[in-house]
């Protein structure tokens, strides 16, 4: 029970402190889940990839899959219910009092100035998933690269996997579930089949 408490706690913290979305969660969870010895930096990269790919908000979908990954059905509802209940209280002062404030010029200074911020939150957020998956190397969880060496470790399957998937967002237009779908395919013929082969 305890800890259960204490990980409804680590995502209570999770939600107050994400600002920018779910992606802008990202470092905080791998901070508490690995701190805590829950998981390791590799099982959330696992975490995060699954719950993009399932229907729902990113930011519930992750710590449903965090808690039940770690302590059942029982940490699925206290980290899911940790992480929401900051954002339903704030959003329910923000909206009392937005409304009647929003085109005050203070308040559009202030807009003004956090929404470049909420992009850089983001990509900071991604940069530990990159790691993980292009550069096997890096050895620190995703946070940073050790040396040179680490970036030579480029893992080419996953970057021609990261670089069809884009071709096929951007140039193709294909809808994201079937660019997934593909890379899903992909990633079993690179990673599985042709390591069988060519052994």
């Amino acid at each position: 029970m305890l800890e259960l408490l204490r990980m409804l706690w680590a995502f209570f913290k999770i939600g107050l402190f994400t600002i920018g979305g779910g992606y802008a969660m990202i470092p905080l969870i791998t901070r508490e889940m690995v701190g805590n010895g829950w998981m390791t930096a590799a099982e959330v990269a696992d975490v995060i990839a699954i719950a993009e790919m399932t229907p729902g908000p990113f930011a519930l979908n992750t710590a449903t899959f965090a808690g039940m990954k770690t302590m059942g059905v029982g940490g699925a509802v206290a980290c899911t219910f940790g992480v929401m209940l900051p954002s339903l209280i704030i959003a329910m002062l923000v909206a009392r009092f937005f409304f009647h404030f929003q085109d005050h010029r203070l308040v559009q200074g202030a807009l003004s100035g956090i929404r470049p911020v909420v992009v850089a939150l983001i990509a900071y957020s991604i940069w530990p998933v990159v790691s993980l998956s292009l550069f096997p190397g890096a050895g620190h969880g995703g946070a940073a690269f050790a040396g040179i060496a680490e970036l030579l470790s480029v893992d080419w399957r996953a970057v021609l996997v990261l670089a069809v998937s884009f071709l096929m967002l951007f140039w193709r237009k294909w809808h994201p579930i079937l660019v997934m779908a593909a890379a899903g395919a992909l990633g079993i013929a690179l990673f599985r089949l042709l390591p069988m082969l060519t052994a």
